[in-house]
């Protein structure tokens, strides 16, 4: 305000003459930091000579106060003497955080402020300043943080900021309510959102802290889901905070779901300047579409299949768009398909990437300099910067180029904390796990992953090393290497063994939902026996080294990756030796499908299917031979099923599975926060091959019962109750088994 008024005073009564003046002498006065030369550049000031008009001492005006160096500038004409008299702003020498000690987010803060050390002290910009800090603490955690300034001055021209801050307790979230015509369940609602309750056992979880920016995130996180399920109208009409005693928070989500639509009609609409039959093959599309329920997923898949037509016709400057149509619950869709106008990308600026290299960031980009420029290309690249996770927001903007077919595109990114630190502990009826992960999801600002994993069980020791680079050498392969080393003491058993393993591979997507996996693997497993093993088990005592190649496809057509509803996805695996001391083949098929019923019914069958068989007469290892886990056939102990030796499951060459289950959502009340599915499952583990001698087991087993999933409050329970259909003599069953763990 103070700059303002000084303008209108100048303007009013400064300027002595409405005409132009021609001016023969420049007389400066008031600057102490900021030399004569330096205020003619920063004002814009003609040449001694020239003539000056009232529009030009405006625009001095206005150059000078716009550099923040002046609290106040006079400008007048005198005699042919253009007088410019100036008052500087103090200047920061130092600022001063009081009350946090963390050095990253001292450094954070000095980033946000406009107030820099070195820089004017402009006393109107403190409050703006004390906002942004506030906020700043906001987003980690600290809701009712206080912030004061204080001033000291060291002489006239030069003064310390001291930033006093008061940051609280960090607020967290007590309880998270959905109200209005939601439709689903609140825990599976819970399991869309990134806010999470406060509970005991999260205490390293970032998500259970009360953050403005990640209820924005939620509110995008439930209507991507409702508009996926069909319901294109959802509206989160509202997220409140309700404020406790405690000083903690209860978030409030009203949820207004609204009618749910199918895709009725569905056309192209061509530009005449394109041929019809190219786009023939979009007819296919659309009648897998008609009548199922509305999804911008599936639309985004389409417009992905028009993508793959514009390419393989080498069309350019080609824009699409999707207008939908709404008639009662139905939805018609008009893809419409023109030539657009003839722009060329001139430049692209990336901006705020302080910790991510640019590199990284432009390898996501769909556009690059001297392409043609489409928005569809735009867009598309800033939902893959979105994607990668590691940046909290990513906005860009189109600029005039430097002639009319130009465009400089300008990407603005704010970066995040980008490294994860988890605990898990379960207790069950298998026995008690811990498991500690750490992972940095952008190493060193090149977007690479680098983590450590440790799993710890009555039995077993486990701990794992790996490093990925999801766009190696900017091809968009990804390149992966892993060291892990496991430990086995089964005394009962009468062994212990160790397996050390070193793999690098590579994937990437072969062709469209195709993708492709490549690997190395060495292993050297060191097995020990004593007088409680088998005899067999005891001729295998020794150390044993392998090289395996191994490759895998995998054939993606789920809805999407996290709780899917729609779709199937198909997996194999194969393992060949290069060098072993005792070679085989291991080979693994997966397959799973996916169906919804309803909005709360879904169901889902899986086939698991995994064989090893040695070479050249070799005995498969007792530490490769295959078994069934408690989530493969449920109703059963863990390894407890197939062949035995003296007493002891040993385990098969093959191993086989077929699982069926749907979720029963209205068994128990809303209220209980408990998932309940019902299954059914079938599976096999049989033949071996190192002694004739011992029964096969060929037998089928199986078993049906029902799932319980529960938020209880010592932590997440999960409860499987089963009977056995049909087993062997020499199986161990387990009719009930329950886990006590979370990840936090």
């Amino acid at each position: 305000m103070k700059k303002f008024l000084s303008i209108i005073l100048a303007v009013s009564f400064t300027v002595v003459s409405s005409l132009a003046e021609i001016v023969n002498e420049i007389e400066i006065s008031g600057n102490k930091r900021v030399s004569d030369e330096t205020i003619k550049v920063y004002g814009e000031i003609k040449p001694i000579g020239s003539d000056f008009s009232n529009s030009d001492i405006n625009d001095i005006l206005k150059n000078l106060y716009s550099t923040n160096f002046f609290e106040d500038v006079n400008v007048e004409i005198r005699n042919k003497k253009l007088i410019i008299k100036l008052t500087e702003y103090p200047v920061i020498n130092e600022i001063i955080l009081i009350g946090e000690q963390n050095t990253r987010v001292q450094n954070q803060i000095k980033k946000i402020i406009s107030s820099k050390e070195k820089n004017s002290f402009i006393k109107n910009n403190l409050n703006n300043d004390i906002n942004l800090i506030k906020k700043y603490y906001s987003t980690l955690g600290y809701k009712f943080a206080k912030v004061e300034t204080k001033i000291r001055n060291i002489d006239k021209n030069n003064v310390d900021l001291a930033i006093d801050i008061d940051k609280g307790e960090i607020t967290r979230i007590s309880k998270i309510f959905f109200t209005g015509d939601k439709k689903i369940k609140d825990k599976r609602l819970r399991d869309i959102i990134a806010s999470e309750e406060d509970k005991f056992w999260k205490v390293i979880s970032r998500n259970t802290r009360f953050n403005e920016n990640q209820i924005e995130l939620d509110k995008r996180l439930l209507i991507n889901y409702y508009k996926n399920l069909g319901y294109h109208d959802v509206k989160v009409t509202s997220s409140s905070a309700e404020i406790q005693d405690t000083e903690n928070i209860n978030l409030y989500y009203s949820i207004d779901a609204g009618k749910r639509y199918v895709f009725a009609k569905i056309e192209t609409v061509l530009d005449t300047t394109f041929d019809k039959e190219i786009f023939f093959p979009l007819r296919e599309n659309y009648n897998e579409l008609v009548g199922t329920y509305y999804s911008p997923f599936k639309i985004k898949k389409i417009l992905e299949e028009i993508d793959i037509i514009i390419d393989n016709n080498n069309l350019q400057f080609v824009e699409h768009s999707v207008q939908e149509t709404i008639e009662g619950d139905k939805i018609n869709l008009a893809f419409k398909i023109k030539e657009g106008e003839k722009i060329i990308v001139e430049r692209i600026n990336i901006k705020g990437n302080n910790v991510t290299n640019e590199s990284v960031i432009r390898s996501e980009l769909l556009l690059d300099e001297g392409d043609p420029f489409t928005n569809l290309n735009l867009d598309k690249s800033i939902a893959k910067l979105k994607s990668k996770n590691i940046f909290n927001r990513v906005k860009s903007k189109v600029l005039p180029g430097s002639s009319d077919d130009q465009k400089i595109i300008e990407i603005n990114i704010e970066e995040k904390p980008t490294g994860e630190l988890s605990a898990g502990a379960g207790v069950g009826t298998n026995g008690g796990t811990f498991a500690f992960d750490i992972q940095e999801n952008n190493w060193l600002g090149e977007g690479k992953i680098v983590g450590i994993n440790v799993e710890l069980s009555e039995e077993s020791l486990k701990g794992k090393l790996f490093y990925t680079n999801p766009n190696y050498d900017l091809l968009g392969n990804s390149i992966e290497y892993h060291i892990q080393n496991t430990s086995n003491d089964k005394p009962d058993q009468g062994y212990e063994n160790k397996l050390i393993t070193f793999g690098a591979g590579t994937s990437f997507e072969q062709y469209k939902d195709i993708y492709t996996n490549l690997a190395l693997n060495f292993s050297y497993d060191d097995l020990r026996t004593n007088s409680n093993a088998s005899a067999s088990l005891q001729k295998q005592d020794g150390d044993f080294t392998e090289l395996a190649a191994v490759y895998g496809l995998t054939y993606d057509k789920r809805n999407r990756s996290f709780m899917p509803t729609d779709g199937s996805v198909f997996n194999f695996v194969q393992s060949l030796p290069i060098y072993a001391d005792k070679p085989f083949v291991d080979n693994t098929l997966r397959f799973s499908t996916y169906h919804e019923f309803n909005e709360n019914y879904v169901g889902s069958g899986k086939i698991f299917l995994s064989a090893i068989n040695g070479l050249n007469d070799e005995d498969v290892r007792l530490s490769k031979r295959k078994s069934l886990s408690t989530r493969r056939l449920r109703g059963f102990s863990k390894g407890k099923i197939g062949p035995v030796d003296g007493n002891d499951h040993i385990g098969g060459n093959y191993a086989a599975a077929v699982n069926f289950d749907v979720n029963l959502p209205n068994l128990l009340p809303d209220s209980s926060n408990t998932d309940v599915s019902f299954f059914v499952d079938f599976g096999n583990v049989w033949e071996v091959d190192y002694d004739d001698s011992i029964d096969d087991s060929n037998k089928l087993r199986s078993s049906t019962g029902i799932n319980a999933s529960w938020i209880s409050p010592i932590g997440p329970m999960t409860f499987t109750l089963a009977t056995n259909l049909s087993k062997a003599s020499t199986d161990k069953t387990e009719s009930f088994n329950f886990n006590l763990g979370t990840s936090f």
